[in-house]
């Protein structure tokens, strides 16, 4: 990782700092390990509503959801602007749309768009675990989608999109694939943007985990915890799905799904290379039987049916080279090209996980401000 000022290295030794104070809280018994990490993340980088000459920003609610809103101007000529329901990342856990690193994404886009971008503050784990998160999103961009609301903030219903970024594209997915089979929904979601989306929980050994198996940010051990968090699941399970004992060939409740994310034909030779498939004959059932929300769509969106995929609006899809996630895009996106969708593949070689939201001092990398500036770019051409 190379920091685009002087600044960024120390945040990520900060960053794996914090989450040692908050292991150790957890150790001692004081609370949960994630409710002390955030309430650090918040204490640090909370951020309270503003405005600017470009950009009104209020905290508000859409139908009892936390959401924060932020206004762009109208273009010169148009009486309408665009949408962009945004969902931050966390691992479902960690962070806000209050915090000063979403709040500057979520207000750029909003002033370099002129668009209206509402940022939902869903509830977290452990107060809520799967699929709440869901439930969250869903309600409150139903409630934005509502004619009197889009009016009331001078949003045109034909140019309205979902985006989020980790496990706010993991949500954003999901959200998706829910509104394209719901077929009273009106109005229609006209793209979609993930930014290097989490998106399956069934092999945490394609070759991006294998390779980033110890980069710092999302360590594969790290990503697997926080899908243990969002199901609510077993501790003791961990060691077991990293080397995928949950998915293992004597797991018939995942045989049917493997080939969805079979990644030695989803990816390119040039991202394979010499990293071999950890397919154990033997395993353990009891992961899959006692979380079964391993196998739903809602939360591993790369696995749903194809019938599902080929209905889902244009996608963006941004991953990085140092990200146990990338091949997760990678796949979703080759299986979305399968299904007949219109997908943009924006890959960073040196980017990593998280680095869209370190674009200013201290947090100063130059791949966070260049992959922030293709992801708006992206929209500005087809929003």
């Amino acid at each position: 990782m190379s920091p685009g000022g002087g600044g960024g290295e120390r945040q990520v030794f900060l960053w794996l700092r914090f989450v040692y104070q908050s292991d150790l809280i957890h150790y001692l018994g004081l609370s949960h390990h994630l409710i002390a990490l955030n309430f650090i993340i918040i204490t640090f980088g909370k951020k309270g509503a503003w405005s600017s000459a470009h950009v009104k920003v209020t905290d508000t609610d859409f139908d009892g959801v936390e959401v924060r809103v932020f206004e762009g101007s109208l273009k010169p000529g148009e009486s309408l602007k665009r949408g962009l329901v945004f969902i931050h990342g966390g691992g479902w856990a960690l962070a806000s749309a209050r915090i000063r690193y979403y709040d500057e994404l979520c207000a750029a886009v909003a002033e370099e768009l002129n668009a209206v971008v509402v940022s939902i503050e869903y509830r977290l784990v452990p107060k809520v675990y799967f699929p709440e998160q869901i439930h969250d999103i869903a309600r409150a961009t139903k409630y934005f989608l509502q004619p009197k609301v889009l009016q009331k903030y001078m949003v045109d219903p034909a140019r309205i999109g979902i985006s989020g970024d980790s496990a706010g594209g993991n949500l954003a997915a999901a959200l998706g694939q829910q509104f394209v089979q719901d077929a009273n929904l009106k109005p229609k979601i006209k793209l979609q943007a993930l930014i290097y989306p989490v998106l399956q929980a069934l092999d945490f050994n394609t070759p991006s985990y294998q390779q980033n198996s110890h980069t710092p940010i999302l360590p594969r051990y790290v990503m697997v915890k926080y899908w243990v968090d969002y199901f609510k699941g077993n501790y003791d399970f961990v060691q077991a799905m990293i080397v995928n004992n949950h998915t293992s060939l004597d797991v018939e409740e995942a045989a049917a799904l493997r080939a969805r994310l079979n990644w030695t034909s989803l990816l390119p030779a040039s991202i394979t290379k010499h990293y071999k498939p950890v397919v154990p004959t033997t395993g353990n059932a009891r992961i899959i039987q006692e979380i079964p929300q391993l196998l739903d769509a809602r939360s591993a969106p790369l696995i749903a049916d194809q019938e599902v995929l080929q209905l889902l609006p244009k996608t963006y899809i941004l991953t990085c080279e140092h990200d146990v996630l990338r091949d997760d895009g990678l796949m979703y996106a080759k299986r979305l090209e399968s299904a007949g969708v219109d997908v943009t593949l924006d890959h960073f070689e040196d980017g990593f996980h998280g680095c869209m939201i370190f674009t200013s001092w201290p947090t100063d990398f130059s791949v966070g401000i260049r992959t922030r500036n293709s992801f708006i770019k992206w929209l500005d051409q087809n929003l």
